[in-house]
């Protein structure tokens, strides 16, 4: 039901909510739009789905995501004020978003967790937030109610008391077109109990994981289904299995939800890769429908591994790991970042090699950075090694030279997405990974016309006009007469994507950091103007 905030508003206000561009990536998909008619977007902005919730309902709130199309001048003539929120890698975005509504006279808002991170970068917003949902949220209410004059001097509200996250309101969906977006967020819990040593997570949103209660996230499920969504849905949570018993209890509900609606979703969430440790948890996440999830590897180094304060992952050997979880139908994706003290010449050969071993399709390989306020960037600061160079992807003055860093980054990606190892990694997923999935799931007349034009999509512009056909038809032909089409549309898609994105970055059009601070790297023209279009 709508939510209301516990301030009571006495005017009346129209609020532009935008939500930045952000910078491409391997998660993003985006060279595989147009494969799928409609889809605009890779993931719902959640974050900016709940602060509108959150304001009073006599207020009309508008949002535009600009990864799908700029606001126009008529919406900020529209608005009283302008809400933004951003991750580091929008900040070049948040800037000629503030700069755009100024020209129009109108007051600008600020949160998110670039902003709370790092106030000092946005200088120029009328009023910043820093923090989650809470006290410092009802005063920015109390503010705009009162009025949307432009403020002398900034205003900065940092929130003390949060709000707890069983009290958060339903996101406002209904504000967007979901079925324009590849995948819908939703949020179950907050908090991660690890210190990576490069992680900024435990410092914007603690180490004591917060979880909501079940049928507060059922009721979510249930308000992306009335609005048009149609999966899959990412689970956003910084560690989904945080709090074990939590997770337990909310798979559950989850299982009964597939049951009550016949299966139509798919979900999608980010793990420790200790996940595999909890077969329990794994049971259930098979029952419920979970398809992937995301690990952060980081390094198949053990040294590296202890070097960074990542030890859970070696809890098991990760290999075994990985299998165990496709044992349960779930694929892994994972990250892995190169640039460590740790790292040697022979980093890039040794990554190919666990890329092999692991036969995982989907890695998003980064470059390090240093991220503000992070235990990393207090040490290298201390240590001077902080590089402040537009020139170069990264922040940090490596152990190793720079431009060995990056040409083993540029190999490795060069090696592991060529059209033939990629594919030879998703056949090994169609063997010993999807078979092993429920077929309860039940297509809906709207998937299979989805799924219909996706097929001819892929058939046409992969399997006739792609310069990687021959290889994708020795992998996709036996799939068709076999009557696997899921995994035709699933390979198709996400594996389209992949091997066009690396070309990207092996040539140099794309940064080899895709979470880091834009404006303190120049990018590659093309790049620009994909991210300015």
């Amino acid at each position: 039901m709508p939510y209301d905030s516990p301030i009571q508003s006495k005017s009346e206000r129209r609020i532009l909510c935008i939500y930045p561009r952000y910078l491409p990536s391997f998660s993003t998909f985006h060279h595989s739009y147009h494969l799928m008619p409609g889809i605009k977007a890779f993931m719902t902005p959640l974050g900016l789905l709940q602060i509108a919730a959150y304001l009073p309902s006599k207020w009309e709130i508008r949002l535009i995501d600009e990864n799908m199309h700029l606001a126009t001048d008529a919406d900020y003539e529209w608005a009283d004020a302008i809400l933004i929120t951003g991750m580091h890698a929008q900040r070049k975005q948040v800037d000629a978003i503030n700069t755009r509504a100024h020209s129009f006279g109108k007051l600008t808002v600020l949160g998110g967790p670039s902003v709370s991170r790092c106030p000092e970068y946005y200088p120029d917003l009328d009023i910043i937030h820093m923090g989650e949902l809470g006290d410092a949220t009802d005063k920015l209410i109390e503010y705009i109610d009162n009025s949307v004059e432009r403020p002398a001097d900034q205003i900065r509200l940092q929130t003390i008391e949060r709000l707890p996250i069983e009290n958060f309101p339903i996101p406002a969906y209904s504000l967007l077109n979901l079925r324009e977006y590849f995948v819908t967020s939703v949020q179950s819990s907050s908090g991660c109990p690890h210190q990576c040593e490069f992680c900024d997570v435990p410092g914007l949103y603690g180490r004591a994981p917060r979880s909501k209660q079940p049928d507060q996230v059922i009721a979510e499920l249930n308000a992306i289904m009335d609005h048009g969504g149609r999966g899959p849905i990412y689970f956003i949570d910084d560690d989904f299995i945080a709090n074990p018993k939590a997770a337990l209890n909310l798979l559950s509900s989850l299982v009964e939800w597939q049951h009550r609606n016949g299966h139509k979703i798919e979900f999608i969430c980010e793990a420790t890769i200790s996940l595999a440790q909890h077969t329990d948890i794994l049971d259930l996440m098979r029952e419920a429908g979970f398809m992937m999830v995301f690990c952060g590897i980081e390094s198949p180094d053990p040294n590296t591994l202890k070097a960074i304060h990542k030890e859970h992952n070696l809890r098991r050997p990760i290999i075994e790991s990985i299998r165990t979880i496709n044992s349960y139908g779930i694929e892994v994706s994972a990250g892995i970042i190169f640039g460590f003290d740790t790292d040697t010449p022979e980093t890039s050969e040794a990554v190919v090699q666990f890329v092999r071993e692991s036969q995982i399709p989907l890695l998003t390989i980064n470059l390090l950075y240093a991220l503000p306020n992070t235990p990393l960037y207090y040490r290298l600061k201390e240590e001077g090694r902080l590089v402040e160079d537009p020139n170069r992807g990264s922040n940090i003055a490596f152990s190793l030279p720079y431009e060995t860093v990056l040409g083993g980054w540029r190999k490795c990606l060069h090696e592991i997405y060529s059209p033939h190892n990629l594919l030879k990694r998703f056949l090994y997923q169609t063997v010993h990974t999807y078979p092993n999935r429920l077929s309860e799931r039940k297509p809906t007349l709207a998937d299979l016309v989805m799924g219909t034009r996706l097929l001819g999509g892929i058939l046409w512009k992969i399997g006739c006009r792609s310069n990687y056909r021959g290889e994708f038809w020795k992998v996709i032909g036996p799939l068709l007469r076999s009557g696997r089409i899921e995994d035709v549309l699933h390979i198709g898609f996400v594996g389209h994507h992949l091997i066009n994105f690396a070309r990207g970055c092996v040539s140099g059009e794309a940064e080899p950091c895709f979470y880091g601070d834009p404006n303190r790297s120049a990018f590659n023209s093309s790049y620009s103007r994909n991210l300015n279009r």
